[in-house]
């Protein structure tokens, strides 16, 4: 099989697939006004996505992960999951939700194919959820979560972004969470884009804070796997869950990149803070484009640098996390 890897020796295996920019949450570092249309709607369809998961799959990419804004507004989230799960050469199928209709779906979807899911859930104070997403569905969303659980999927993990207010308050939350539950939580550095400036400025606190009080508590780093995202875990022996740390700002973050982006308008984005990106449309309207599909995935490769510009205060032209699949 064909090898995906740019100039700066990182071979790639995962892709994240965007499959809309609507976003039913107003989450205060993203979307706080909540979504607002900037174009038509023709995100990507079935078919497209099916054709963008089969050439990535002939490089080398076996895990897809399936993101938005929130890719549960589409009606067909079921066939993009039975049509990415059905790519020879794909075994992972990932979902990232905000969970608001988990509760309902888990056995649907894991019955389509998906694999694995991760949730964003900012805090377990039900009050902070509310103030944080603009909805007060933290128990909706939490019966999801235990659902999916129920359902035998690979993998649930839980997406936290780290915030200044009641850090040390949310990791013992959290903590607690996963002692009985085999869930991996992971807590994400705020990042500035080009809207959220002054959110970041008041909110932003560095990974080690963190790193810190799992020190203090006990935790120590887990291995990890090849085609691992870019969290660092820490396990701990008196809890059945694990603990992460994403952290775009620390030194070396993008040194082990595995992960490509395509839009949900079918644009190629080689890194989610950079500029721009390689139009594949045109290419996915047939199966018979699959080969040109594919030398232009690959010839684009030579364009991704070799780290991204946040310590620059440089988000590219990323407005929003929504706008490209976080």
């Amino acid at each position: 099989m064909a090898r995906l890897t740019d100039g700066h020796g990182r071979r790639f295996y995962y892709l994240r697939l965007s499959v809309t920019e609507v976003c039913n949450f107003r989450c205060a570092y993203c979307l706080p006004d909540g979504f607002h249309k900037t174009g038509d709607d023709a995100f990507l369809s079935v078919d497209e996505a099916g054709r963008v998961a089969s050439a990535f799959s002939a490089i080398g990419v076996a895990k897809l992960r399936l993101t938005g804004g929130e890719p549960t507004t589409r009606k067909d989230i079921g066939a993009l999951i039975a049509r990415s799960a059905a790519t020879p050469g794909i075994d992972k199928i990932a979902m990232t939700t905000n969970g608001w209709n988990l509760d309902k779906h888990a056995r649907a979807w894991r019955d389509a194919g998906l694999t694995a899911l991760n949730v964003s859930i900012d805090s377990l104070d039900p009050a902070r959820f509310a103030q944080i997403t603009g909805h007060d569905r933290l128990k909706g969303v939490l019966d999801g979560v235990d659902a999916a659980l129920a359902h035998d999927y690979a993998s649930v993990k839980l997406n936290a972004v780290l915030l200044r207010d009641n850090a040390e308050a949310e990791f013992r939350a959290f903590a607690d969470y996963v002692r009985d539950r085999p869930i991996a939580v992971r807590f994400i550095e705020l990042m500035r884009t080009r809207d959220n400036v002054a959110y970041f400025n008041d909110q932003h606190l560095s990974g080690g804070v963190l790193k810190t009080w799992l020190d203090r508590e006990g935790w120590i780093p887990r291995t990890r796997a090849f085609d691992d995202g870019p969290a660092v875990e820490f396990i701990h022996p008196a809890y059945q869950g694990r603990i992460g740390l994403i952290a775009p700002y620390g030194q070396g973050f993008c040194d082990s990149c595995n992960r490509l982006r395509v839009t949900a308008r079918g644009k190629l984005r080689l890194c989610l803070f950079g500029d721009g990106g390689v139009d594949l449309r045109d290419l996915l309207q047939s199966d018979d484009d699959r080969d040109a599909l594919v030398e232009r995935i690959v010839a684009a490769m030579d364009g991704k640098a070799a780290a991204h510009r946040l310590a620059e205060n440089d988000p590219g032209d990323t407005r929003h996390l929504a706008q490209l699949g976080g």
